[in-house]
């Protein structure tokens, strides 16, 4: 594997020299089987040579003896080359320019080695509550992604008792619960706050069936009233949505495939997760149609192709996309490849509205399937088939739209109510 990267004869023979060659080959392997650029690979591998003379000077024997020379060889890394940085930030980077591989390097060598990167933190409470996600997942059939949302909303009010020093769930009380709900309202939104109630309603009814708490103090939480039909939609004007689309670089790997994530959410009205789902299998190019097969209401919907949409699609996975064996169809420019998230299409869309200087509140994904059903309701299309085609799961949520009917809500202000009826 060290040949593909290295052309020099010399290189090779000094490489195998290396008492951690055989460690390095690996990574290089693994750097080879994740889709990482040929240069990033030539960089890397002086460092970890650096690495591994600097750890033999220090005594270093066995693969064991490495994790504790990591941070000092960073260091004095930083020392050597860093000189010429002004910023903390662009420390960070010579800083990380060494330590980093060397870490990712000793992770496959060392099962039990985690390094300084960023720990996965545990669910809150689970020392108090430690059969709680198992409740989550398997009695009440919460999904991953809202257990997800529970985890942060809990861990909010974790830092709070550890802030106003309560230890135990069982001393909980309603005084703590109002001080803590009234402190968050004052950071958070409507729709924020009805979250994290709602996660507090679940988690304090938990503890009381268990038993870790003696009253019920899921009824001392209440929401913030959200009324019916009280928002309006976040469209934009089609002139906005021209501009955002001219503002994407069509002509890198992220352009092309920012702008397929784009069009499916401009033509069709897709949400976020719902492109972080599509497999290259919901696209069938002979009959020209879509699949969406995993919709928030649970059913799938399928869609004539438009060519605008297949050829920006096509365009991506001929010209952009890495080479994979994941099926998803947006995957990670940069590797190790991967499947998109179910947020990025969304970043990315909120990425490129405020490129093109677009103002509008929270821009994201939802900003694009909102001015989808605003066209199809200027196109005067019953509100019925507009709920259809972007997979709303009730017409409650379609008639919010009634209230951006411009033309019908002009025609009952002229007193021809009767026909708009």
């Amino acid at each position: 594997m060290i040949e593909q990267y290295f052309k020099k004869p010399a290189t090779w023979d000094r490489i195998r020299a290396c008492w951690l060659f055989e460690l390095i080959e690996r990574y290089v392997s693994y750097l080879h089987d994740k889709g990482f650029a040929q240069r990033n690979i030539y960089h890397r591998v002086p460092v970890l040579m650096h690495f591994a003379a600097y750890a033999r000077g220090q005594g270093a024997k066995t693969w064991s003896d490495l994790p504790c020379h990591v941070q000092p060889f960073a260091d004095g890394w930083l020392r050597e080359r860093g000189g010429n940085c002004r910023t903390e930030r662009a420390k960070g980077h010579v800083l990380n320019a060494a330590r980093g591989p060397v870490e990712q390097m000793l992770r496959l060598a060392l099962p039990d080695f985690l390094g300084s990167g960023r720990r996965r933190m545990p669910f809150p409470f689970t020392d108090q509550a430690p059969d709680y996600t198992d409740h989550l997942r398997q009695e009440r059939g919460v999904t991953p992604r809202t257990i997800y949302s529970h985890s942060i909303n809990l861990r909010s009010f974790e830092i709070y008792l550890r802030r106003v020093e309560i230890t135990r769930l069982a001393d909980l009380s309603p005084a703590v619960l109002c001080s803590f709900i009234t402190e968050r309202g004052q950071r958070l939104g409507k729709n924020a706050m009805i979250t994290l109630c709602a996660s507090l309603r679940v988690f304090l009814r938990y503890l009381h069936r268990q038993r870790l708490h003696e009253r019920d103090l899921s009824v001392v939480v209440q929401a913030a009233k959200r009324y019916r039909l009280s928002a309006v939609p976040r469209s934009i004007p089609w002139a906005d949505v021209q501009r955002l689309l001219a503002s994407v670089d069509r002509r890198t790997a992220i352009g092309k495939r920012d702008y397929a994530m784009l069009l499916l959410m401009i033509t069709y009205g897709l949400r976020s997760r719902e492109i972080g789902a599509l497999t290259l299998e919901d696209f069938d190019w002979q009959q020209e149609r879509l699949r969406v097969p995993e919709r928030k209401a649970g059913h799938s919907t399928a869609y004539p192709l438009s060519p605008i949409v297949g050829d920006a699609v096509v365009d991506y996975l001929k010209h952009a996309r890495s080479k994979s064996d994941h099926r998803q169809v947006f995957l990670s420019v940069l590797a190790p490849c991967r499947p998109c998230e179910s947020n990025c299409a969304s970043n990315r869309a909120g990425h490129y509205i405020r490129k093109a200087g677009i103002v509008v509140p929270r821009g994201g994904s939802h900003t694009l399937r909102h001015t989808c059903v605003q066209r199809l309701v200027d196109a005067q299309f019953p509100l019925k088939a507009i709920g259809d085609y972007v997979g709303h799961a009730s017409p409650d949520t379609t008639v919010i739209y009634a209230k951006v009917n411009v033309e019908a809500l002009r025609e009952l202000a002229l007193g021809q109510g009767e026909e708009v009826l």
